[in-house]
């Protein structure tokens, strides 16, 4: 078994270190929070208390970090642990952050002597505690197979998306789509509803035609056919709305940088910041349905 680092401790990152741990992985968990890295401990890991420039690191073998944004995973690989951790530990990060930003940082690591990988992730905080994750992979061939046996803890599907950075392409480009597609969905409930047909019904036949999506059979927006989804706990996330428009404005940015077109994508990122402008980005990303029904 391997000694792991695991930084960030979040709603995604706490289920994701559970699962390492269960695995028999001796994981220190490193976070701001103190009730965090307690729950972390509770579950059978270790505690990074102090400083993580203080940590020893010389026993780690991977370091995975889950962080809300470029700038945070660059600090800890440039400034906290760029004296700290023996030659050859393997990085890798599960944050979602911006496409050249991941390649520079992996391209530096490599440099350096650290093998490493972006593995963002799909499936929200359920499959982060499940371990039933969909990891999106940019790295070396060699760094990917490293870095495999501790995603296939974490997750059900592992993919290869090429070089560094690519695992980012591939989370922004499918999280674009899964928004348009909830949108959609949103949209052809509410119209049903208006017109008298029920949701129920309304699922049961859009999910066996040819309407059906994701964003309908795994996760409703509309209260009642899918038990598990946020539709029914008032759209406590899950997928916050926060979360799905930080996606959307990385996919913004590369589209342009690539001059690719993605009007709808465009849209659908301003649709999610009038959830924002109206200070309910804490709700599930689902929770669209309430700003198009006018119930927000």
């Amino acid at each position: 078994m391997s000694t792991i680092l695991f930084i960030g401790l979040g709603n995604m990152g706490s289920g994701m270190a559970a699962n390492l741990v269960k695995a028999g992985h001796d994981v220190y968990g490193c976070d701001l929070s103190d009730d965090l890295r307690a729950a972390h401990v509770a579950k059978g890991g270790n505690s990074v208390d102090g400083a993580l420039k203080d940590f020893d690191a010389s026993a780690v073998d991977a370091v995975i970090t889950m962080l809300p944004a470029g700038k945070h995973v660059a600090k800890i690989y440039m400034e906290d642990m760029a004296q700290n951790l023996k030659k050859g530990s393997l990085l890798i990060d599960c944050s979602t952050i911006a496409v050249d930003e991941a390649r520079a940082l992996g391209q530096g690591a490599v440099e350096r002597g650290y093998p490493a990988v972006d593995a963002p992730v799909s499936g929200g905080v359920a499959a982060a505690e499940a371990g039933t994750l969909t990891f999106m992979v940019g790295g070396a061939a060699e760094h990917f197979e490293m870095a495999r046996p501790f995603l296939e803890v974490m997750g059900k599907n592992v993919f290869h998306a090429g070089a560094s950075g690519n695992g980012q392409v591939a989370k922004v480009c499918n999280n674009m789509l899964l928004a348009i597609s909830m949108i959609g969905t949103c949209e052809a409930f509410n119209l049903a509803e208006k017109l008298g047909l029920d949701a129920q019904t309304f699922y049961d036949i859009s999910s066996t035609a040819s309407g059906q999506s994701w964003s309908m059979t795994s996760y409703c927006p509309a209260p009642g056919p899918v038990p598990a989804a946020p539709s029914n706990r008032d759209y406590q996330p899950g997928f916050a709305t926060a979360m799905m428009l930080k996606d959307l404005r990385l996919a913004q940015g590369v589209a342009e940088g690539a001059k690719a077109s993605i009007p709808l994508g465009s849209h659908a990122a301003q649709i999610y910041t009038m959830m924002e402008a109206a200070d309910k980005d804490d709700l599930d990303f689902s929770g669209v349905m309430k700003l198009l029904k006018g119930t927000l």
